[in-house]
């Protein structure tokens, strides 16, 4: 779970959406382009952190459970209900990620307590984020950029609090964020493929000889 918590910390939050407003899987998908189209030759990864064990903290698992069959061209996606990333394997699984994709450019999704007024609001901010420092763990800093889900409220039993969160608030708030990233993947593969195609225009033609 992410403990950035909300009633303790203001974040340079640069897009904030509650779940169900009906436009939540188009803007989230846009932001993720804007964030993502300019990372280079950079791989682009997907890190899901959570745990199936807590239902409040499975929010990271289960987007990348949705992902995991869908035809990404752009996002690396780890972190399932299978092979999930949580406090016990956290520092082993990025060590070995890290090494499959040097210099990446890194997405991190995770799960996070907050406010009665902010539940339900799935927020995409411009720094790190910083896995389990509510429950006093000392975990390493994750990605370029952090998605998070807020799944209930937080301040007081934040352990009871995740372990009592409703399945459908957070499975939901899974199936739409999977959703926006698949658009995004589609809108960044779009870029892509007229960027290339832009460069190639450029190139001199062939001409017969005289």
């Amino acid at each position: 779970m992410s403990t950035n918590l909300w009633p303790f910390k203001k974040r340079p939050t640069t897009f904030r959406c509650h779940a169900e407003e009906a436009s939540l899987t188009e803007d989230l998908a846009h932001a993720l382009v804007e964030f993502c189209k300019h990372r280079g030759n950079r791989d682009l990864l997907l890190i899901c952190i959570g745990t199936d064990r807590s239902t409040g903290d499975s929010l990271g698992p289960l987007v990348g459970n949705l992902l995991e069959g869908q035809n990404l061209n752009q996002f690396h996606v780890h972190g399932t209900l299978a092979e999930p990333i949580h406090a016990a394997n956290m520092e082993k699984r990025l060590a070995s990620i890290y090494k499959k994709h040097p210099n990446a450019f890194v997405v991190a999704l995770d799960a996070c307590l907050g406010k009665t007024a902010n539940v339900g609001y799935i927020t995409l901010s411009a720094e790190p984020l910083k896995p389990g420092a509510a429950m006093g763990k000392n975990l390493p800093e994750i990605g370029d950029i952090c998605l998070t889900g807020i799944v209930n409220v937080g301040g007081l039993m934040d352990f009871y609090m995740l372990q009592s969160t409703r399945l459908h608030v957070v499975m939901s708030m899974a199936q739409k964020i999977s959703k926006a990233v698949a658009a995004a993947d589609q809108q960044l593969t779009a870029l892509q493929t007229a960027k290339t195609k832009k460069a190639y225009s450029f190139l001199p033609t062939k001409t017969e000889p005289l």
